[in-house]
């Protein structure tokens, strides 16, 4: 019985896949384009990129623009064709190609790290299906919308409500590379008619690349105007600090596993740069490392005493580990952290655990790191991320 009940589930999901296949018709206040109008059907070797969407930091994704009003992007390997309201795509546009339509709606938000985006756009509304659960939401705007129905849990990465996200006729699915360990998944959505979208932001060593991903959202949810401001503003706030020479004091930003080792980041990552651009020293700097793509490493307390244990401040990440409030319970994690010249000085910080969600904060966290080295007393209160453990 099981298994028919089974057989049942899976034919009604390809059901509704094919209905979702089909094309449906322009909208009705949407004219259909016309010779000569400059939204004439073209084929997809017409299509004419004549605009490219001008990025300062960001690596990997590029938008090219059409006249037309199509948006090709491209991240990684892979390419998508945006389409505006009323237009379809051109007949012959290759298979490999994702197609998006917009509006986006009732997206399937699954990478953590793009909602910051969306809710600086104003645009949470666009997210209706969540991969995460309430508890798991450190934004307040997307715990909110969680407890009050307007967004609704529908699976982790690799087991999502596939029948709960087709009713809610999902428009796309915006994944994190966490997807490529259940490529499956990511097969059975496409397979359902539902466009997915994978979130590389993380993959951007210059910390202001990552947040220069709200473009791309702004370029999906046609927010583009509002992404550009955001953006450029906060190079604003942060250009005094970008200007000012380096101040030469180290940092070592840290935490202690479960067993008892040390996971540092690689010189080459995101928080190590943003210590640089914050005017001090990564102590870790020439660090060698493994060749793969992990943004962290493990060391042995040893190694990392010899390394940090003149540095001038320490970082303790609580994103994965409990948030520390003293210096005592530092120290009951790793006895020899007592011999460290920042914690003789009491120059200890914690991080907040909403820092990796808040993927746009990371210009408030630089200005905190700076803040911390180049202030006598900088006070708790005024810090984003950050705070002074006692």
């Amino acid at each position: 019985m099981k298994r028919w009940k089974l057989f049942a589930l899976l034919l009604a999901l390809c059901l509704c896949a094919c209905a979702r296949k089909e094309a449906a018709p322009p909208p009705a206040e949407v004219p259909a384009p016309e010779a000569g109008d400059g939204r004439a059907a073209l084929g997809w070797e017409d299509l004419a990129w004549e605009d490219r969407l001008e990025l300062e930091y960001a690596q990997s994704f590029s938008v090219d623009f059409s006249e037309g009003g199509y948006a090709r992007i491209r991240i990684d390997q892979e390419t998508y064709l945006l389409c505006p309201k009323g237009l379809e795509p051109p007949a012959d546009t290759p298979e490999e190609v994702v197609v998006l339509r917009q509006p986006l709606e009732n997206i399937y938000m699954q990478a953590t790290a793009a909602m910051d985006s969306f809710c600086q756009l104003n645009a949470l509304d666009a997210v209706t299906l969540s991969g995460t659960r309430t508890e798991g939401w450190y934004i307040p705007e997307a715990r909110e919308a969680m407890e009050e129905g307007r967004m609704v849990y529908a699976g982790k990465y690799n087991a999502p409500d596939y029948e709960l996200i087709l009713s809610q006729n999902c428009g796309l699915a915006l994944e994190s590379t966490m997807i490529y360990h259940d490529p499956e998944v990511k097969e059975q959505l496409e397979r359902l008619g539902i466009p997915v979208l994978v979130e590389r932001s993380s993959y951007e060593s210059h910390p202001l690349g990552r947040m220069e991903w709200i473009k791309l959202y702004g370029v999906l949810l046609g927010k583009l105007e509002e992404a550009e401001a955001f953006f450029n503003g906060q190079l604003e706030r942060l250009a005094p600090v970008l200007e000012q020479e380096n101040t030469g004091k180290t940092v070592a930003f840290f935490y202690i596993t479960s067993n008892g080792a040390v996971s540092v980041r690689k010189p080459g990552d995101y928080i190590a740069k943003a210590i640089d651009l914050a005017g001090g020293v990564y102590v870790f700097h020439d660090l060698p490392g493994e060749e793969n793509a992990l943004s962290t490493m493990n060391m042995q307390m040893e190694s990392f005493y010899q390394g940090a244990k003149d540095a001038d401040v320490l970082i303790y990440n609580s994103a994965i580990d409990a948030n520390l409030t003293t210096i005592e319970e530092l120290v009951a994690k790793s006895e020899p952290l007592a011999d460290f010249k920042a914690v003789r000085a009491g120059d200890v910080w914690c991080t907040g655990k909403s820092m990796f969600q808040e993927a746009l904060g990371v210009g408030d966290m630089i200005l905190d790191i700076n803040a911390v080295l180049t202030r006598e007393d900088p006070a708790d209160g005024d810090m984003n991320y950050l705070h002074r453990l006692t």
